[in-house]
């Protein structure tokens, strides 16, 4: 198994913009160190606790302080930019990360996020991402073209005597694409199976990474396309210190305790997504010790490997662990020293599993 981070972020809503950056910057750099392969980065404008809106800041800066670690937009959101304009810009970043770069793409969640831009629904979210992916991956090319869509207009321009064009096509030729799914029978994995980009199951219950999979690997062969079970990604709660105890106390009291009971768990509630984590249980009556048995995946390293391979048994398994990232900035070190442990103790152990 490989380990990915997820920095949506989780951070405490009094954080300066600033202290957002850093953290997140700084974040992906311990993530290299410990060996994590994919380094996500949430796009939101709206959000208190989800609180960068362009994921492409941090990408560059980190890309200068890391040496192996891909850097990923998760997502960038294809409605709210002009194609063209973020086609050239991807284009470049695939430079920048010399190849280590993954393009997540999503259409938008957050009302509140697209009234920014002026929809006063999301009903055409997907028509627009579809329209948006189609008009980049043009651009990508460098051929000569004009498109008047739906909801765009773009082009790339003929070559002129007297004038050369910057190449921007994108490092190694091609860009890897990503997108994520929540619900059941999730369209946009649909979506990402019949054309091949890789699926991000975000944890929604046990029985939704099994959907999701079985989802995206059915349009996937329905697309006459082959789908590789090592490369479904799934976003999970984790944290692991050298004793249960140590863990389950940095759990609770740090910030992935202040983000589940402030932000999380109210959301979830609302939305039915808690029902569908924990179909045994009232959730009314959830708190802290059900979040850290059935939800979190915290432990020493024995502990969390036991429980991330006893998931993987039950729902089929996937190649990477997405950790979301969580508010620990006042004290840094049992967060990145849980960032190490995973590489070096929990993963090897799943391994001789």
């Amino acid at each position: 198994m490989k380990f990915a981070m997820f920095q949506t972020p989780f951070m405490r809503p009094a954080r300066s913009p600033r202290e957002v950056f850093d953290w997140a910057v700084t974040q992906a750099e311990e993530c290299d160190r410990a060996g994590f392969t994919e380094y996500w980065i949430g796009e939101h404008a709206t959000m208190t606790y989800e609180s960068i809106p362009n994921p492409e800041l941090v990408i560059a800066a980190a890309a200068r302080g890391t040496e192996n670690i891909k850097l990923c937009p998760g997502a960038h959101l294809l409605p709210y930019h002009h194609p063209g304009t973020l086609a050239v810009q991807v284009s470049w970043l695939t430079h920048v990360t010399q190849g280590r770069y993954i393009l997540g793409i999503g259409a938008g969640a957050y009302p509140s996020d697209g009234a920014i831009r002026g929809l006063k629904d999301l009903s055409e979210n997907h028509r627009m991402t579809v329209e948006a992916l189609d008009i980049m991956q043009r651009v990508w090319k460098a051929e000569p073209f004009h498109f008047e869509g739906e909801y765009w207009k773009a082009g790339y321009p003929e070559r002129a005597d007297g004038h050369e064009w910057r190449d921007i096509r994108p490092f190694g030729g091609k860009v890897d694409i990503a997108m994520a799914g929540l619900s059941p029978n999730s369209p946009t994995l649909k979506f990402a199976g019949r054309n091949g980009y890789l699926s991000l199951s975000v944890y929604a219950g046990e029985a939704a990474i099994t959907n999701h999979w079985e989802t995206y690997e059915n349009a996937a062969r329905e697309a006459g396309l082959s789908a590789d079970r090592s490369d479904l990604h799934v976003v999970r709660d984790v944290l692991v210190a050298d004793t249960d105890a140590e863990a389950r106390k940095l759990a609770v009291e740090g910030g992935l305790g202040q983000a589940w009971l402030n932000y999380l768990l109210p959301v979830y509630k609302r939305f039915g997504l808690l029902q569908a984590m924990l179909p045994d249980h009232d959730v009314n009556d959830v708190d802290v010790d059900t979040l850290l048995d059935h939800v979190w995946i915290v432990g020493s390293p024995d502990t969390v490997a036991d429980k991330l391979g006893a998931i993987c048994d039950r729902t089929g398994g996937w190649g990477t662990t997405m950790v979301y990232g969580h508010d620990y900035t006042e004290n840094p070190e049992p967060w990145n020293r849980s960032l190490e442990l995973l590489t070096s103790e929990v993963a090897p152990k799943l391994q001789e599993a």
